[in-house]
């Protein structure tokens, strides 16, 4: 049902805890497993967030795309990572088309669910812009 998963990771404790439930849809499923993480270029004009310097920093994008690998190689899970720069939510979309994604598995914040916070929310925008389903891992 779903041959491949993609698992979009940030630094934050959600994506954090949506990892189990990634290694559960995957081993039932017997999927392949992408990882993603985006080395962030802010919208033009916009103030900074906090973690943002985190986000844009390759080389830090590339330590959290290992420390992903090596937790689920240790539970036999063999992953393909995808570094990519750009807008988050439109990357994880632009991924999940170009190498023909059957789920998309992502924690959320909850940011989104605020009038205010909907337009700002990767994870609405992923939802609304995706092809393919979107498991929200709350």
């Amino acid at each position: 049902m779903f041959k491949t998963v993609l698992f979009p990771i940030d630094q934050s404790r959600e994506s954090r805890e949506a990892a189990g439930t990634v290694a559960d849809i995957v081993k039932t499923y017997g999927s392949k497993l992408l990882l993603l993480s985006v080395v962030e270029e802010p919208p033009a004009g916009a103030p900074p967030r906090a973690g943002d310097e985190v986000m844009s920093s390759p080389a830090a994008i590339a330590e959290l795309l290992e420390e992903a690998q090596t937790f689920f190689s240790q539970l036999d899970i063999q992953t393909e990572a995808v570094e990519r720069q750009g807008q988050p939510a439109f990357v994880i979309c632009d991924v999940a088309d170009e190498m023909n994604v059957d789920l998309i598995v992502m924690g959320c914040r909850g940011l989104g669910l605020t009038e205010e916070g909907a337009a700002e929310s990767v994870t609405y925008r992923v939802i609304n812009l995706s092809p393919c389903p979107v498991l929200i891992v709350p």
